[in-house]
């Protein structure tokens, strides 16, 4: 069936727009990655500069990637050939941006498998063997957790947009704002929450620097996938009642408050269990586990929490899988069922390098210690992520590219907030040279060896 000759699909409603690209930005960035990143870099400064990164750099590259796509109506590989000058070479980077999305999810997939297998053991009554170690070194966990997760993502998106993708998006994203509440509430009320929050809040200047800054950068395109397209596709599957810039604002906002959120969970408790808020990739597990077993209730709250964890992994899973899809079904003319088993085959044998390569696919590409999952994240985080942003931003403001007109023409399309002329020294001049720089500075100071 060729997709080329039929209407694209399109979302039934705007809250199914921002939930479900609320949900592709909200994710492990959030609730794994964001607290060990905040632990490790002094707590509030890192959150502080955290925020500014995600106003200032992330919510401008969020409108031009929503306007490429609803502009074009096409996915990353497609959208620049709908936009570019004749003899550009813009679309190279669409294809660039599909690489990273496959690159995200040869990581994401395993790492959502682990919050599948953390959650079942608290829910079964079996949580004081768990070990991070013991099963991020177990193949068969990893395997089968990973399988877990691509079968009941696919099956999802084998469902037409609405039916599948945007119903299962919006009853996850309920359930993990309630939870997300619930938890946070009872965080509170631990003996510790008020050192938590102290090391949390209260920024200690003393503490910020450059890779502390190129941390929070990477971090804050991270959390919203900025850079590989993963938002450009949802522009392309929603109409021109509103501006892209409150959209953006909403999406943004829903982010951060649970990207915050999760810190409210976490660091309370490991004060209040005197835990190492330092302990890395393993705060979330080892930490959270530990703090579970000891605690009165600790089975039940541990259980929700790792629901809340599947759900949040869940939603941005769906949504990079949906993107992945969108671009291969645009290049091959596939239907939809078609294109997701064939999608979700590759997709396992791809994520096979994370999920066996702290046992039997040993690879240090960097330190000491490091692994397949640490070369996926630097391609992505450290590289296509803001590469892709700089490309957005150069192509969407210049007259080099679509220029900054058509782009702003775009974006202001509807009801709602509007890009100014006086912002645009912030999407033209500041955002590209602030990436740039934080990106060179990252590379420059990355743990090579």
């Amino acid at each position: 069936m060729d997709t080329q000759n039929k209407p694209r699909e399109r979302l039934s409603s705007r809250l199914g727009f921002i939930l479900l690209s609320a949900g592709c930005a909200i994710g492990c960035g959030n609730v794994w990655k964001f607290p060990w990143l905040t632990g490790k870099n002094g707590g509030g400064g890192f959150v502080l500069i955290y925020i500014l990164c995600l106003i200032l750099l992330g919510l401008p590259v969020m409108v031009m990637e929503f306007a490429l796509g609803r502009a074009a109506q096409a996915s990353p590989v497609k959208m620049y050939q709908a936009l570019e000058k004749p003899r550009q070479k813009w679309h190279y980077h669409g294809y660039l941006a599909l690489f990273g999305n496959v690159c995200l999810m040869a990581f994401y997939g395993v790492v959502t498998g682990w919050m599948f297998y953390y959650f079942l053991k608290f829910l079964t009554g079996q949580s004081n063997s768990l070990s991070f170690v013991g099963m991020i070194t177990a193949p068969s966990i990893n395997v089968i957790f990973l399988a877990v997760t691509i079968v009941l993502s696919f099956g999802v998106l084998c469902f037409k947009l609405q039916g599948g993708l945007e119903r299962v998006t919006k009853i996850i994203m309920v359930l993990l704002l309630l939870l997300m509440l619930v938890l946070a509430v009872h965080s509170a009320t631990l003996a510790g929450a008020g050192d938590g929050l102290k090391f949390y809040l209260i920024p200690d200047f003393s503490k910020i620097n450059g890779s502390v800054i190129a941390a929070a950068m990477q971090q804050a395109f991270f959390t919203l996938s900025l850079g590989i397209g993963s938002m450009a596709i949802f522009g392309s599957y929603i109409g021109k009642e509103r501006t892209l810039l409150s959209e953006s604002v909403y999406i943004v906002s829903l982010d951060t408050f649970v990207a915050l959120m999760a810190g409210f969970i976490i660091f309370p408790a490991c004060f209040t269990y005197n835990v190492e808020v330092t302990a890395g990739p393993s705060l979330l597990f080892d930490t959270m586990a530990s703090v579970f077993n000891n605690m009165s209730g600790g089975r039940l709250w541990g259980t929700l929490f790792f629901l809340f964890m599947v759900f949040a992994a869940l939603s941005t899973a769906l949504a990079v899988y949906e993107n992945i899809l969108a671009c291969v079904r645009e290049i091959t003319g596939w239907g939809r069922i078609k294109g997701s088993i064939i999608c979700a085959v590759v997709m396992f044998l791809v994520g096979l390098t994370t999920a066996l390569g702290f046992s039997v696919l040993h690879f240090e590409p960097f330190a000491k210690g490091s692994s397949w999952l640490d070369f996926w994240d630097f391609l992505v985080s450290t590289n296509l992520l803001p590469l892709g942003s700089l490309c957005f931003a150069l192509f969407c403001c210049n007259p080099f590219g679509w220029g900054w007109d058509k782009f702003a023409a775009e974006a202001n399309t509807g009801a709602g907030l509007k890009i100014r002329p006086f912002m645009k020294p912030l999407f033209r001049f500041i955002v590209p040279a602030v990436v740039l720089f934080l990106y060179i500075y990252g590379l420059v100071t990355f743990a090579w060896k």
